[in-house]
């Protein structure tokens, strides 16, 4: 998996043996955009839903909810979600439950900490397939709904995602499709919006991002430079 592709990626790891926790974070957690730890499932499954990590990493045996229980809860939540097993015994029923659930992988204690990095980009086809690649060096990951510029996260706020999200999710079949202005206040704003508030909306996102990334079409609407 190229570095670009790496560095966009988040990475939630669930483990409550602190010290595997912290060698794999020192070992190649500079290699993605983020590295999260939980120490048990619970605290896992309420960082998944806040993080909306690309990669969740689990240990099976752990206090409160175990690895394979929290990733039942993930997959009803997220159906294609890699979830890789981390465990210090090779136990067959505990393997075929992780199966059912839909783990991608299943690492047995100790292992080396490059192998686990070189599993992840043995899978890059998948997350390449989610990115989106838009004009001006922004590119847009389709999992976490997530904007970079040349691989640093841009912060949004939630009205601005919604917006960007309707400008390149509506219609993905139909590339750097134009959307009008009346659509887009309807979407942004309960209320009977003005055509000054939106034009103070579409400065400051632009101000925030680029304007070449966004388009003005005359008479028609906005649309988002796909590249």
């Amino acid at each position: 998996m190229s570095n670009k592709i790496l560095k966009e990626l988040k990475v939630l790891l669930v483990e409550d043996e602190k010290n595997l926790a912290s060698l794999l974070k020192s070992a190649i957690g500079d290699s993605f955009y983020s590295f999260s730890i939980s120490c048990n499932g619970e605290e896992g499954l309420e960082k998944f839903i806040d993080l909306n990590p690309d990669i969740v990493i689990t240990d099976i045996m752990m206090p409160k909810m175990t690895g394979l229980e929290m990733a039942k809860e993930i997959r009803d939540i997220n159906p294609t979600l890699p979830i890789i097993i981390l465990s210090a015994y090779s136990e067959p029923d505990k393997f075929l439950n992780a199966i059912d659930i839909g783990v991608v992988k299943y690492f047995i204690k100790p292992f080396d900490p490059d192998e686990l990095l070189e599993y992840i980009s043995s899978i890059s086809d998948r997350f390449e397939s989610k990115l989106l690649m838009l004009e001006d060096g922004f590119s847009f990951n389709l999992a976490s709904k997530s904007l970079y510029k040349k691989s640093r996260y841009v912060a949004l706020s939630k009205r601005e995602h919604i917006f960007l999200e309707l400008l390149l999710l509506s219609d993905l079949s139909q590339k750097n499709r134009v959307v009008d202005a009346q659509t887009i206040k309807k979407t942004l704003w309960d209320d009977a919006a003005s055509t000054e508030r939106l034009r103070t909306f579409i400065r400051r996102f632009r101000e925030k991002t680029s304007k070449k990334l966004l388009k003005n079409i005359k008479g028609q609407g906005y649309k988002v430079e796909i590249a």
